[in-house]
C-alpha cells in the first residue's frame, strides 16, 4: 500500500485509519516505509520531498488516511525579552544555521548546551522542555510543499 498524497490539516475531516508519529527529521521526506501506531505498513511514495506538519493526512492509494502526529522532541525554548531582543537572538541562531520555530515571545531549536549558553550569554532565558518540533521552513523552500494537497502526476 502506497501513501500517494498529503492533505493539510484544515483541508480533511473524519476518522483516520491509523496514525504515524513522526519526529521533525521523520517529516522531511518522499519516498520510505512506515508503520502505522495501529499496525498499518504503507510506503510513502510522493512525488518532491514534502515538509509534513502534525494534524496532516497522508492518503493511502484505496483513500484511507493516516494522520501524522508531530512527535516530542527535546528542545530549546528561548524566551527573550522583547521584541528587539527576540530579533537579536533570531540573528544569532540563523547565523549558525539552526532549524527553528519562531514564537511569539521566544524561539524554539534543538538541544544544544553550546547554543543554550550562547543564548543565556545573550541575556535570554532557556528552559529545556519535550515538545513537537515544527521550524521554519526556510526562504528557499518551496511554500507550496505545505499550502496544496500533493498528487503525484501520472501523466
Amino acid at each position: 500500500m502506497r501513501a500517494i498524497s498529503i492533505k493539510q490539516l484544515s483541508t480533511w475531516s473524519g476518522e483516520p485509519a491509523d496514525h504515524a508519529v513522526l519526529n521533525y527529521d521523520d517529516r522531511q521526506r518522499r519516498r520510505v516505509a512506515m508503520t502505522g501506531t495501529k499496525g498499518t505498513a504503507f510506503l510513502l511514495d510522493l512525488p518532491t520531498s514534502a515538509s509534513l506538519h502534525g494534524g496532516d493526512a497522508l492518503v493511502l492509494e484505496d483513500g484511507r488516511l493516516i494522520e501524522v502526529i508531530a512527535a516530542s522532541e527535546p528542545l530549546l525554548e528561548i524566551r527573550c525579552a522583547d521584541a528587539r531582543h527576540l530579533a537579536r537572538l533570531a540573528w544569532h541562531l540563523g547565523n549558525r544555521h539552526l532549524p527553528a520555530q519562531i514564537l511569539g515571545n521566544a524561539v524554539r531549536v534543538r538541544r544544544d548546551h553550546v547554543i543554550a549558553e550562547m543564548a543565556v550569554g545573550l541575556g535570554a532565558r532557556v528552559i529545556e522542555i519535550e515538545a513537537p518540533f515544527d521550524p521554519e521552513g526556510g526562504a528557499y523552500q518551496s511554500s507550496h510543499l505545505h499550502n496544496h494537497e500533493h498528487v503525484p502526476d501520472h501523466g
